[in-house]
């Protein structure tokens, strides 16, 4: 029966080991892995092998650990602070924690319960953060899985921006006064402009805006992420958009960004539907640039979430301009934009070797005027076309290029909600191109691919226009 309300049965504690040995005992793959996670520390490690496998023996002399070449001996525990027992023969690692615990020193053996003193975590390392996960026995692979969804939430710049800390800790306690005007510090610290300065390797830029925090602990500083949503499915988002998404004060979201990516947000976080489809427009432009500006000028941390690639179609340059002209602080965040999406779902080389060497993203309006744009000249010679908001221009797309000498045999491939389950793939020539703009079903953002390579496409996972158009046309 599962105890819902069972307690730990270890304490977690961390061990303070610069300097002190460590001593593990073992020659394969149990060592090795033992003195892989302890290197992770000051530790002075010693191992005790005296046959090492080759690939722990280079190790061992690549990273200069201290290395005996000799069999057992509990004269070999003297001034160790923690011993692990990991030769994989029970009996002997047995000993060895029996001979350990007889000395005083906390002892792990491998596999062996009964004789671990102590158990070992599954670590995250961001010097001197660390992160342990324990399990109690439950099972490593748990512990695996836990940690490597805690490494993707925390920034790899991290450690640094502790040791950061660690540097200005006298400086705070010397100029604030302690209680709620030291914590708000250290909060802004830790989530503000000096974090983002770290997160961008620009240590002298993360001093400057932790020496300005400290004597300016009224001001609040706003700042403005453009990200980029990706195409739709939940885990293509970037884990750097994943960490902004959960330091926002407030989320400016576009309507083609699904709820459940806008929901990956803080709880507490604002949240602002901008969103601008065909014919429908909550907010302009310019509305959405002044609310950028009026929020951040307030101190607020600001997502500014777009479908696919901030910089792909995503009117982020007007953005940039009016962020630059009020002095406020951003980033680009980048996404996954749909053509690699849908091309990912129809397993579809956007460039192949001596057919497609080049690759165009366009959304087909500029095919409207007398002049036929460079992209549609490139086509021509082979090069991949990528069209963006492709349903209702798709008529004017196949009748330009057959115009200008593409075949109208050549292969194109359709899909609605690229990465997502409701995605549909379709097929076609460009002859039957023009069809899907009478596809009132197709409801969803259209990516249309043209180009010789498309022709190296799985169609076995999508269905012919053609057919498709018989259907409709029948019901």
């Amino acid at each position: 029966m599962i105890d819902q309300n069972r307690k730990l049965s270890t304490f977690p504690a961390f061990f303070n080991v610069a300097g002190h040995k460590i001593a593990v005992f073992g020659n394969g793959e149990e060592a090795f892995a033992k003195t892989r996670l302890l290197a992770n520390t000051d530790a002075a490690i010693t191992v005790y092998a005296d046959a090492p496998a080759t690939d722990f023996a280079a190790y061992l002399n690549r990273q200069r650990i201290a290395t005996i070449h000799a069999p057992y001996d509990a004269r070999q525990l003297d001034g160790a602070t923690l011993v692990f027992a990991a030769t994989g023969d029970a009996t002997l690692d047995a000993r060895i924690v029996t001979d350990a615990r007889a000395a005083r020193i906390p002892a792990n053996a491998v596999d062996q319960p009964d004789f671990c003193d102590f158990l070992t975590p599954a670590l995250v390392n961001r010097a001197p953060v660390a992160v342990a996960i324990g399990t109690e026995g439950a099972g490593p692979v748990l512990s695996q899985m836990i940690r490597a969804q805690i490494d993707q939430m925390l920034s790899p710049s991290l450690g640094t921006l502790a040791q950061l800390a660690a540097h200005y800790r006298s400086a705070v306690d010397r100029v604030l006064p302690r209680g709620a005007t030291r914590r708000l510090f250290w909060r802004r610290f830790f989530s503000g402009s000096v974090r983002d300065a770290m997160a961008n390797n620009d240590l002298p830029g993360a001093r400057k805006a932790a020496t300005h925090l400290l004597h300016n602990t009224d001001t609040v500083e706003g700042y403005v992420w453009l990200v980029g949503a990706g195409p739709g499915a939940q885990d293509l988002l970037t884990l750097r958009a994943q960490r902004v998404l959960m330091e926002a004060d407030v989320i400016l979201y576009d309507a083609l960004v699904p709820e459940t990516i806008v929901d990956m947000g803080r709880r507490d976080a604002e949240r602002i539907s901008v969103g601008k489809r065909k014919g429908c427009h909550s907010k302009s432009q310019n509305e959405i640039n002044a609310l950028l500006v009026e929020l951040a000028a307030k101190g607020k941390r600001i997502v500014r979430l777009k479908s696919g690639d901030p910089l792909v179609y995503g009117r982020a340059a007007e953005e940039m301009a009016a962020l630059r002209d009020a002095s406020i602080g951003y980033e680009i965040v980048p996404g996954i934009t749909s053509a690699f999406a849908a091309a990912a779902d129809f397993e579809l080389p956007l460039t192949l070797r001596g057919v497609a060497s080049s690759l165009v993203f366009t959304t087909g309006h500029d095919l409207n005027s007398n002049i036929l744009p460079d992209w549609a000249k490139l086509a021509i010679s082979g090069a991949t076309i990528a069209v963006y908001m492709g349903r209702s221009v798709a008529a004017s797309v196949a009748e330009r290029l057959v115009e200008a000498g593409l075949p109208s045999d050549t292969a194109v491939a359709i899909v609605e909600n690229a990465s997502q389950p409701n995605r549909t793939l379709l097929h076609c020539t460009m002859k039957d191109l023009p069809a899907i703009e009478a596809r009132s079903d197709l409801a969803g953002p259209v990516m249309v691919i043209i180009g010789d390579a498309v022709a190296g496409a799985n169609f076995k996972q999508s269905t012919p226009l053609s057919s498709e158009k018989a259907a409709v046309a029948a019901a």
